[in-house]
């Protein structure tokens, strides 16, 4: 009872949050994905609308670091639509370093090709208007979009997330039983439900990981939820 009044208020806290933010907003992509509402906290699961997405980044701090590649799958009816999938390189503006390349197995050449940041983050406000963000460890996407939108816009806009990586660790924190941390990686959540092993560290890839891990657990423990039971 408690969470599902602490959730409410949350939540109507994000919705106040956009309609602020939307008078504050430039005239552009950010004040047009301002002006759709979010979807009602009684919406049930399966008539939710979500964008599972993913970023691929420089580093872990969204004020010194950079986008480097996006990624987003939508999810309708329960179903992921593969058709919709989304996959573009960011030309950061600065040389990769050794690392960068190592991981994401993206040459310099190719960022310098990839597009500018305003493009894809206009794309990206247009396809998540009134539709949650589906994510495995929100931190990553949250600061980064936001962090993004702050230096084009000059608005952190707000974002109705579900995170699979938070849902997994309140579920195994209920058991009341130490567990490794390392079981809450979207690889090893996989592994759980039998998923097939897919390239890490590509945005599509991981965005379509996260959608049918999501979809599993549904099946599992979420049947029955809605958007408030689902946020994080």
């Amino acid at each position: 009872m408690w969470r599902h009044q602490f959730l409410f208020n949350w939540f109507f806290g994000l919705e106040i949050a956009r309609k602020k933010a939307y008078l504050s907003a430039p005239a552009g992509p950010l004040k047009d994905y301002l002006s759709v509402p979010f979807p009602a906290l009684h919406t049930p699961l399966s008539q939710l609308n979500l964008i599972a997405l993913d970023f691929e980044t420089t580093g872990l701090n969204a004020v010194k670091d950079k986008l480097l590649t996006v990624g987003h799958v939508e999810i309708n009816n329960q179903q992921i639509l593969l058709g919709s999938g989304y996959h573009q390189i960011i030309n950061t503006q600065r040389e990769l370093l050794a690392d960068n390349v190592a991981i994401h197995q993206i040459t310099d050449q190719q960022q310098q090709q990839g597009k500018p940041l305003a493009q894809v983050v206009k794309h990206l406000l247009k396809t998540l208007a009134g539709k949650p963000v589906l994510v495995h460890f929100s931190r990553i996407e949250k600061q980064f979009l936001q962090r993004a939108c702050l230096e084009l816009y000059g608005i952190a806009p707000p974002l109705p997330i579900i995170d699979t990586l938070l849902l997994a660790k309140k579920r195994l924190d209920k058991r009341d039983v130490a567990y490794d941390p390392s079981e809450l990686r979207l690889s090893a959540l996989r592994q759980h439900y039998q998923l097939p092993r897919y390239q890490a560290h590509n945005a599509l890839s991981d965005a379509i990981a996260t959608a049918e891990l999501f979809l599993v657990e549904s099946q599992h423990h979420y049947a029955n939820a809605t958007l408030k039971d689902l946020l994080s």
